[in-house]
């Protein structure tokens, strides 16, 4: 029998009151709250609580704090990706973030999603939907990106974006909901 756990990283219904999945996210609250306290002039602490917290991340990867997730270990990050102030990322379901993304203040990731049936969404179980983010991705400030999105490589999220379906590569898309605007012309500034 599969666990609450594998359940949820699989993106089917499972109980976020498991035992497990509140121990996980209370080491997580802590080590958040350590990283989020560390000061920038302390590199080697920052490093090793980045490293705890998110382990599928590169090394090179830069927080500005205060940053947010649930898990931690369902992120994989690539390469020189940069975090502003007080993004949060609900990792309930994998998110994958290609090389040289970077995130604007306040842009928020969401895999977690509940059932639309009331009778289904009152028995506190839920599920989640993974997120895919392509390498040199921007994503502006206060955006939003809902369950089960991807965003393709190279594009552009405008500011308060609301990201609810896929955007493909080499694109501008901006809005509420977010949809694409242009094509990205090469060499572009």
């Amino acid at each position: 029998m599969r666990t609450e756990k594998e359940k949820m990283i699989a993106g089917e219904m499972y109980d976020p009151l498991d035992r497990v999945l509140v121990e996980d996210r209370v080491r997580t609250r802590l080590l958040i709250k350590a990283l989020n306290e560390t000061p920038e002039d302390d590199p080697e602490t920052r490093s090793r609580i980045m490293g705890e917290l998110l382990p599928q991340a590169s090394r090179d990867l830069w927080l500005q704090p205060p940053f947010y997730c649930d898990y931690g270990y369902n992120m994989k990050v690539g390469e020189r990706v940069f975090f502003n102030f007080n993004c949060v990322v609900l990792d309930v379901a994998p998110v994958t973030i290609g090389s040289r993304t970077m995130f604007a203040p306040n842009v928020q990731v969401y895999t977690a999603t509940h059932p639309i049936d009331h009778v289904e969404r009152s028995s506190g179980r839920e599920y989640a939907k993974p997120i895919v983010i392509g390498e040199d991705v921007w994503i502006g400030g206060g955006s939003i990106i809902c369950p089960g999105v991807s965003i393709g490589d190279r594009s552009v999220i405008g500011a308060g974006s609301v990201v609810t379906k896929d955007i493909p590569a080499d694109v501008v898309a901006a809005g509420n909901p977010c949809r694409v605007i242009r094509p990205i012309r090469p060499g572009e500034k």
